[in-house]
């Protein structure tokens, strides 16, 4: 389908008035209805399975490490450091991602251990990127009021295919990184930063500068590469793939500005390992529909709302076949998305900016 042209991204800028003008701004979303019981039995928090996924993460990534280093200078050390390189840079985005929510662990301290350690591994600075995240839960790919819309319209291709290897975010976590540590915000920043948070995000600039540092001069005095290969920008990035493989399925080619994650977000079915690496994220359109449910219930959440949700894409491969010619198409067209159509036991959405009506559940592109 097409919609609107070119649009302005940041969030001080045109779309952004235009936004609020609308009620786009903060406004209601549409929820699947359930019993007001079996939300709050789901929307429970426990330690349990949080420590033991971490736990597997953390012995992974320290053994991985020593079997690198132990076979450093020949080709058995690559496996390793492949392993290791995906649990630094891609499984610690859907930790932060979740402990940043608060609902990994019932122990509101373990949430932000884990979050300032994934925080740091995937360079996204935690103050920011957790009022960001928390703006874009509010306002989902509002044009102008979501600050973490992956694939702008036109898309840029060379920079997507560069985010596999986190080359543009780690460029900017370092320019943000040295702007922080000297008390600069940016204009975008200011829009969604309280006052109270500003602190904190100086403060951890210069502390994650000191370490990248730190890494770097060890590198240089003991003349090896294991220390920046272990610690720093180099393992986010040679590690990132994994995530962005899993992250462009989110919301890439989808409707902007409807206040329904049924049509801005997809759902996609993984095996096992990939919902580990992942921590359930694969189910987006539950998760952002009720963010306060746990990634390990998210399965049971979407059982119970699958019958007013479209069909699940069976795997990365559908989904990606409808993604790659849609990013391609708005490339000449940026106006163009794809309209998410809706079972007919749905209760259909109705917009101002969309008017879908129930559609077979098979069907998944317009």
């Amino acid at each position: 389908m097409t919609g609107t042209q070119k649009r302005d991204y940041s969030l001080v800028g045109a779309d952004s008035k235009a936004a609020e003008q609308a009620g786009l701004a903060a406004a209601e979303w549409y929820h699947t209805a359930l019993d007001r019981k079996d939300m709050k039995a789901m929307m429970k928090r426990q330690d349990g399975p949080a420590l033991r996924d971490t736990a597997i993460w953390w012995g992974l990534m320290v053994a991985c490490a020593l079997g690198g280093i132990y076979f450093f200078g020949n080709w058995a050390a690559l496996p390793f450091f492949i392993i290791y390189g995906v649990l630094y840079g891609s499984a610690s985005d859907s930790r932060w991602h979740e402990c940043g929510h608060g609902t990994a662990f019932k122990t509101i301290w373990m949430n932000d251990v884990v979050y300032q350690v994934a925080s740091f591994l995937i360079m996204r600075e935690p103050e920011v990127t957790r009022w960001s995240h928390a703006r874009h839960h509010t306002d989902t790919l509002i044009v102008g009021r979501d600050p973490e819309i992956a694939v702008k319209r036109p898309p840029n291709i060379p920079s997507i295919i560069l985010s596999f290897f986190a080359v543009p975010g780690v460029y900017k976590a370092t320019i943000s990184m040295i702007q922080h540590s000297f008390g600069r915000l940016t204009a975008d920043e200011r829009a969604f930063l309280p006052e109270t948070a500003r602190a904190k995000v100086f403060r951890t600039a210069r502390i994650w500068l000191a370490i990248h540092a730190a890494s770097v001069l060890l590198s240089i005095y003991f003349g090896s590469w294991i220390p920046v290969l272990l610690v720093g920008a180099l393992p986010t990035m040679y590690g990132a793939w994994l995530a962005r493989l899993f992250d462009l399925t989110q919301h890439a080619g989808l409707a902007e500005d409807v206040l329904d994650h049924r049509l801005n977000s997809r759902t996609v079915m993984m095996n096992p390992l990939f919902r580990f690496i992942y921590w359930n994220m694969n189910y987006h359109v539950e998760h952002h529909m009720f963010p306060m449910v746990p990634y390990y219930t998210l399965p049971k959440l979407h059982e119970a709302i699958k019958h007013d949700t479209a069909t699940p894409y069976p795997s990365l491969l559908a989904a990606y076949s409808e993604i790659v010619p849609a990013v391609l198409k708005q490339v000449r067209d940026p106006g163009y998305y794809i309209a998410r159509r809706l079972p007919p036991t749905a209760k259909p959405y109705r917009g101002e900016l969309h008017d879908l009506v129930v559609m077979p559940s098979a069907a998944l592109v317009s």
